[in-house]
Formats: C-alpha cells, sequence, structure tokens
C-alpha cells in the first residue's frame, strides 16, 4: 500500500487495526488463547487451509500465514463478542475471514467488487468463500451476474446488490461553471486495466489533428515509466500533463476544472471515481464493460467499445467540442443519476439491514440452553473500525 497522503485516509487508518502490525508477543498469545479455546476448530480450520491452498497451486506457507492471521482474528472475535465480520474483496483477507469464521464461529460477509475476483475465481476459491459466508454484495448487477456464475445455485438468493455510495459532499455539490474548454482529466491507477496507453493513442490522433486540448492525468502505478515514455515517444509532453497520486481535495479541484472524465478502462467492477465525476456534474467518457452501462447513460456521458481508440478519440472530440450549455444539461442529468443511485446513507442502509438479518439468523440456530448462558449481549458491530 502506498503511503497515504489524504486527511480522510489518514484518519480511518487511526480508527484500523492491522493483524501483523501487533507484535510477535501479542500475535503468538492470541494464536495460543484461539488453540487452547477451540482446539477442535483450529483442527477443521487447518484442514480447510491445506485443501485452498492445494487448490492454489500447493501454496502452503503463504496459507499457513492465512492460518495464523485468522487465529489473530478469531480471538478477536472471541474476545469482543462481535457479531458479524464483513471482509471487503474477495482475495487474501477473505481467505483470513472464512478461516476465522470456521474457528470462532462468527458468521461473515462480503463485498465483491472485482474485477480481480472475476478474472480468478477458481484459484480465489470463490464458490467455497460464498457457500460459506452469510451472504455476499456485489456493487453492480453486472458483479452479482459474474458471482451467479461462480455460486451454486441454491447461494444465488444470498446474493444481494448493494451500491457504493457518495456522502453529502459530492451529493450536495452546487452547480458550478462547465470547467475550462478542452481540459479532460483521467483519474485512476497507472496500471494496465485502466487503459492509459489506449488514452494516449488517442490523444496523439487528436494532437495530430490540431485540435486544442490539455489531459490531466492523476494517480501512479506500475505503469507509470510506460506512460512517461510513451508521452515523449507520442510527442504529447505539452499537452498531457502527469501529476501522480494527490489529495482527495486536489482531485476534486482537478475534477471542476475540467470539462469532462475520461476512464477507458479494460477492467473494471463499478468505479466510484465515475460517480464523483458525475455528482460535480462533469460528464465522463469510459466504456461498455462491466457495471459502467448501469451508470453511465448516453444524456450524462459517452461510451465507447474498450480498447477501441477510434471511438475513444471520437467522443474525447464531442466532449471537447461541446458548448458550455450542453455540457451543463450533461452534467446536471449525470448529478441527478448519481443522487439517485449512489447515496452512501441508503447503501449502508442496505449492507446493516443484510448484516441484522444474517445476526439474528445465527442467533436462532444457537441451542435455547447455550443462549442461557450468555450474561451479557453481544456488542453492536462498529461499521467505522476495520480489521486489516
Amino acid at each position: 500500500m502506498g503511503q497515504l497522503i489524504d486527511a480522510d485516509d489518514l484518519e480511518e487508518a487511526g480508527r484500523t487495526r492491522h493483524i501483523l502490525s501487533q507484535g510477535s508477543l501479542s500475535l503468538l498469545v492470541d494464536c495460543l488463547k484461539t488453540a487452547v479455546g477451540v482446539p477442535g476448530d483450529v483442527l477443521r480450520a487447518s484442514r480447510i487451509a491445506f485443501r485452498l491452498a492445494r487448490k492454489a497451486g500447493h501454496i502452503y506457507g503463504l496459507h499457513l500465514v492465512y492460518l495464523l492471521e485468522a487465529m489473530v482474528l478469531a480471538s478477536w472475535c472471541r474476545r469482543e463478542r462481535i457479531e458479524h465480520l464483513h471482509v471487503h474483496f474477495g482475495t487474501n483477507s477473505a481467505t483470513v475471514a472464512l478461516l476465522a469464521h470456521h474457528m470462532s464461529r462468527v458468521p461473515f460477509s462480503l463485498t465483491i467488487h472485482g474485477p480481480e475476483e472475476f478474472d480468478r475465481p477458481e484459484k480465489l476459491f470463490l464458490s467455497d468463500k460464498m457457500a460459506s459466508a452469510d451472504f455476499t454484495v456485489a456493487v453492480s448487477s453486472f458483479g452479482r451476474s459474474q458471482l451467479q456464475r461462480w455460486a451454486n445455485l441454491e447461494h444465488w438468493e444470498r446474493i444481494h446488490v448493494v451500491p457504493c455510495g457518495l456522502d453529502e459532499a459530492y451529493l450536495d455539490a452546487e452547480p458550478c461553471d462547465p470547467g475550462l474548454p478542452g481540459r479532460l482529466v483521467c483519474i485512476g491507477r497507472l496500471s494496465e486495466q485502466k487503459g492509459h496507453l489506449i488514452l494516449l493513442e488517442a490523444a496523439a490522433r487528436l494532437h495530430r489533428e490540431g485540435v486544442t486540448f490539455k489531459l490531466v492525468l492523476i494517480g501512479d502505478g506500475p505503469l507509470r515509466r510506460n506512460i512517461e515514455n510513451r508521452i515523449l515517444t507520442l510527442g504529447l509532453t505539452e499537452v498531457v500533463q502527469l501529476l501522480g497520486t494527490l489529495p482527495q481535495d486536489q482531485v476534486r479541484d482537478e475534477l471542476m476544472k475540467a470539462r469532462a472524465l475520461v476512464l477507458p478502462s479494460l477492467a473494471e467492477g463499478l468505479p466510484v471515481v465515475l460517480m464523483e465525476s458525475m455528482a460535480l456534474r462533469r460528464p465522463v467518457i469510459s466504456t461498455y464493460i462491466a457495471g459502467i452501462p448501469e451508470l453511465v447513460r448516453p444524456d450524462c456521458g459517452w461510451l465507447v467499445p474498450a480498447g477501441d481508440v477510434d471511438g475513444l478519440t471520437d467522443a474525447m472530440r464531442t466532449a471537447i467540442s461541446l458548448d458550455d450549455q450542453r455540457i451543463g444539461l450533461m452534467g446536471q442529468a449525470g448529478h441527478d443519476r448519481v443522487r439517485q443511485r449512489h447515496d452512501i446513507a441508503r447503501s449502508v442502509e442496505m449492507l446493516e439491514r443484510h448484516m441484522r438479518n444474517a445476526v439474528a439468523s445465527s442467533m436462532a440456530s444457537i441451542p435455547a440452553q447455550q443462549l442461557s448462558l450468555e450474561t451479557e449481549p453481544f456488542a453492536r458491530p462498529d461499521v467505522s473500525e476495520k480489521i486489516s
């Protein structure tokens, strides 16, 4: 994980406990507590970890680490009487949660964002995780469809769509000027899936045509050197600006200065940056993939086939050429659509309702004699605290 620079991220980091940052002695104590407290459950979880390691290509060392992390997490759950464990992403964190679930008996659930889980579902044991989870969340209908591909039919009813949401800072944004003429911004990790190299090809075509524009790239990642070299090779140093990682307030400022956001992704879930741009009344240019067409409609943006340089060039040219009135109308349509579909308060309410239903179902399955031994109620889940 890169260095945190945004104030909100730093605040969130202060509320986050990291298992591997607890110190060797603390980790050992928590592992021993779990091993002594529920030896049978630890043995069962160990067998599951061994089976998953074999399915992943005999990666036993890594799965031993996952098992130890899960023993620590199980100790935390039992000590703090956690009612429900929710995990974002179906990758290594979900493996730890799956094993912790078998040692703590605490129900758990998953939010699958994609696209990594959709690219290698078998290596990530997606079916096993969904089968053990009380419920699984997708962030779009497309995401749900991909989960249905790998879930048993009997588990389909436990797959729900809960959209990602924005807070009032975006949803209540006041109307503003439609940005600087010819200015486009791309916000995203500099990785293969975001399509930056295709974007540069489109920018080069516009530059050769004599179109006046400025393209601002925000983000960092493994392709930075390739992108820098490509900017030089294509002669785009005067029209493409690479700003790297910026704090959220500066990202917002760049969006406000732009005419439109362009995100020519090759693989996605449903990018939150599209929602943010639309909420700020900036039209978007993106691709016909994953959950993006569920959000972006012709009245608020342009969608092109992924990898299509011709289509992307045409969409960028159109966005640059539109007058203020048309850009303003598209921006307002996007704002209205995001307010309707991606309010964080509604999303939190939906997710909490699923959690409460899972907890109620779990409690109903505990024998009455065991319930009578409880001397105090379980702690209410704290949705503000993360464990990683």
